[in-house]
């Protein structure tokens, strides 16, 4: 089925998101493969010639449900294509389709449904699980993925370059736990800043939903929530790279080189702890202060965890101030130390964006603004984040607690800059050919491109959380549609999600663990026309297809911790903000059925009597078990235009009398009416349809 999940292994395994296929599906009719929102933007676009109009079919291809014209022909300078916008928002209908462009073919498979992307936010949650170092994956939890233990990292050597008269050289440090950072098996701090930021984001600005996503890790059942527990797993490293002598943060915990695509087990050269840099310091008193913040709630649970938290990052804010331009450099450490240290820089030179994140969010915790003394958050101009400018996340945080900060901060200020930064970004999915914002500026092209995507997303959704503007949360959507297959690749960028997700990562377990799916959830990075792999197998020249599915091609085909999370943030964002609850549906998860793959029981829409009618029918249903109930009506294309139930509703039969009356007291044109019902059994909605004829 479209975006549901196909098991491997034990009933615990992890899935992946898949769409069916009825057909030969052509990569010139470009969407989102896992599906959308019933009461959502829904576009496609059409590459190259091609009917005036298209339709959107049943997978099988044996009904049409909707009919529209197709856009005017433009071109997407970013790919040099000509291609036409197919819009068919005002179709609405829940179920399985594919789209068809007469003379050119017919699309992916995808479905139009409640918490369609749920699966989606699951896999790319639980794939930092699938990085975690130190522990052995279980096959309870990783399924055909599991895997030893690699790195205890409990054997860890001073490098010289971090050398200090408490600790020298060769001094053997245990620094365990953490994420691998990408397709490699180094932990640094300055990305796991942003990272473990984004995920912490996620979980301070939609609490309730986060509560409710299971991720079947291990630590699932236990009083935390899933996502908490998962960026626990990094906390606790990161805190172990604190020199308790000074407060010092070392830049990160590295071999001398790379290793070859082994298992991690397999990796077993000497790793080592890197300098001390500002950069590190300033990134970790950031995420300790909010880890502080957000974890006091679960002092019982976590005892003695946030006042830690808050402890060390005080210390590390005072080192920085103490060392405010310690700056990372890898070829200067390597002409002065042996040996020689050639993994992931992440070099920053400039520290400004670090102080001013840091600041805000020591501020928000401790309610300090001595923090602003030369950092003031709001001091200087503000980007879409990376790990190489941050002070983006700290808008962010100063905006959530804007009601907290207000005796300190300009909170019109602070809200002011955040329209300013979406505004540009909502304005730009009306002049791409694509409907998408990402392609803004030739720059959005770039080592990570797909990131660059994500983060606008997290932009818009904060415009939208703050302003109401729905159009900043359409383009939000707009984005993960581009991420998730409607680009100039034809790719959806998640491994093992939509039709056609990439095969061949550069990420060393996916490589050498013999199994043909790669490890699941990981978001690649996307197009970039540098091409710093000089890897073979790129689909185009042009930016926004400047994209290889090869293993050789880390520039674009690569993971990220930074990247996953987020496409966590954007994708768990978009489920809560247009989820009929504002939760999660708690089986559609990994590792356990999906949402309608298994109901409690009998559950069905029976066929209504009379059929045809004029102007009254009977609409008969049944229910295993109490349920809430939600019976709506829809034309043909798509509109919904009655709900004649929409409540708690007790197990048996049921039947419902409609005498051909619309929500607007009119009745409908003769033709076919099409009745959807939802029933939620708990936590589980299962979702039936059945065509009526209305005869006038």
């Amino acid at each position: 089925m479209p975006g549901m999940i196909r098991k491997y292994g034990m009933a615990a395994a992890v899935f992946f998101l898949t769409a069916a296929k009825s057909g030969a599906a052509t990569d010139a009719i470009r969407l989102n493969q896992i599906g959308f929102y019933p009461d959502a933007p829904k576009f496609a676009v059409a590459v190259g010639s091609g009917s005036d109009c298209f339709h959107v079919t049943t997978p099988d291809l044996a009904d049409t449900v909707f009919t529209a014209a197709a856009g005017q022909a433009e071109t997407w300078t970013h790919s040099g294509e000509t291609v036409r916008l197919l819009d068919f928002t005002d179709f609405a209908i829940p179920g399985e389709y594919t789209l068809v462009v007469p003379d050119l073919g017919q699309s992916h498979a995808f479905r139009i449904a409640d918490h369609v992307h749920q699966n989606l936010v699951a896999a790319a949650a639980k794939n930092f699980y699938f990085q975690r170092a130190s522990m052995a994956l279980d096959e309870a939890f990783a399924g055909i993925w599991h895997r030893p233990a690699g790195h205890p990292d409990t054997q860890v050597y001073v490098h010289p370059s971090a050398a200090t008269e408490a600790r020298p050289a060769g001094t053997i440090l245990s620094a365990p736990r953490g994420w691998y950072d990408a397709g490699d098996y180094n932990k640094y701090i300055v990305n796991s800043g942003i990272s473990t930021y984004t995920l912490l984001a996620a979980y301070e600005h939609f609490p309730a939903y986060f509560d409710a996503l299971v991720l079947d890790i291990p630590e699932s059942g236990n009083a935390i929530p899933d996502i908490l527990d998962e960026a626990l797993w990094n906390i606790r490293w990161m805190l172990t790279m604190q020199d308790p002598d000074d407060g010092g943060v070392y830049h990160k915990l590295t071999t001398a080189v790379f290793s070859g695509m082994v298992m991690p087990h397999q990796a077993t050269a000497r790793r080592y702890v890197v300098q001390k840099s500002t950069s590190a310091a300033l990134d970790f008193a950031a995420v300790m202060a909010q880890a502080a913040r957000i974890f006091d709630a679960y002092a019982a649970e976590l005892p003695g965890l946030a006042d830690s938290c808050l402890s060390e990052a005080l210390q590390a804010w005072n080192w920085a101030a103490r060392n405010p331009g310690i700056f990372y450099n890898q070829n200067a450490i390597n002409d002065a130390f042996y040996p020689d240290i050639n993994t992931g820089t992440y070099e920053s030179w400039n520290l400004t964006d670090e102080f001013r994140w840091a600041a805000a969010e020591l501020f928000i915790t401790t309610g300090a603004d001595s923090f602003f003394t030369g950092h003031h958050p709001m001091t200087g101009g503000f980007m879409i984040p990376w790990w190489g400018d941050v002070s983006a996340l700290g808008l962010y945080s100063l905006d959530h607690y804007r009601d907290q900060v207000a005796d300190a901060i300009d909170t019109a200020a602070v809200s002011g800059a955040l329209r300013n930064l979406a505004g540009y970004l909502r304005d730009e999915t009306g002049h791409s050919a694509y409907h998408v914002v990402m392609g803004q500026s030739a720059g959005d092209f770039v080592w990570g491109s797909n990131s660059v995507a994500a983060n606008q997303g997290m932009v818009l959704i904060r415009a939208y959380v703050r302003t109401g503007d729905t159009s900043c949360l359409e383009a939000a959507l707009q984005n993960l549609d581009y991420l998730a297959g409607r680009n100039a690749t034809g790719y959806c960028f998640v491994t093992g999600a939509g039709d056609n997700p990439p095969m061949h990562p550069h990420h060393r377990p996916s490589q050498a663990d013999g199994i043909t799916d790669p490890v699941p959830g990981m978001m690649v990075g996307g197009p970039n026309p540098n091409r710093e792999d000089g890897a073979q197998g790129y689909i185009g020249t042009e930016r926004a297809r400047s994209y290889a599915d090869v293993m050789e091609s880390y520039a674009s085909n690569e993971n990220a911790i930074n990247w996953n999370a987020a496409m966590v943030y954007l994708a768990g964002a978009l489920e809560s903000l247009y989820s009929p609850t504002g939760l999660p549906v708690t089986t559609a998860v990994p590792g356990r059925p999906a949402s309608g793959q298994a109901g409690p029981g009998k559950f069905a829409l029976l066929s209504n009597f009379p059929n045809p009618f004029n102007p009254v029918t009977t609409i008969l249903y049944t229910l295993p078990q109490d349920a809430h109930v939600r019976l709506e009506l829809y034309s043909l294309n798509g509109r919904r235009i009655g709900t004649l139930q929409n409540g708690d509703v007790r197990a048996g039969r049921h039947a419902i009398v409609w005498n051909a009356e619309t929500d607007t007291g009119m009745r409908p044109a003769s033709g076919v009416v099409v009745a959807v019902i939802r029933a939620r059994f708990g936590g589980e909605e299962i979702v039936d349809s059945r065509k009526m004829l209305y005869l006038k």
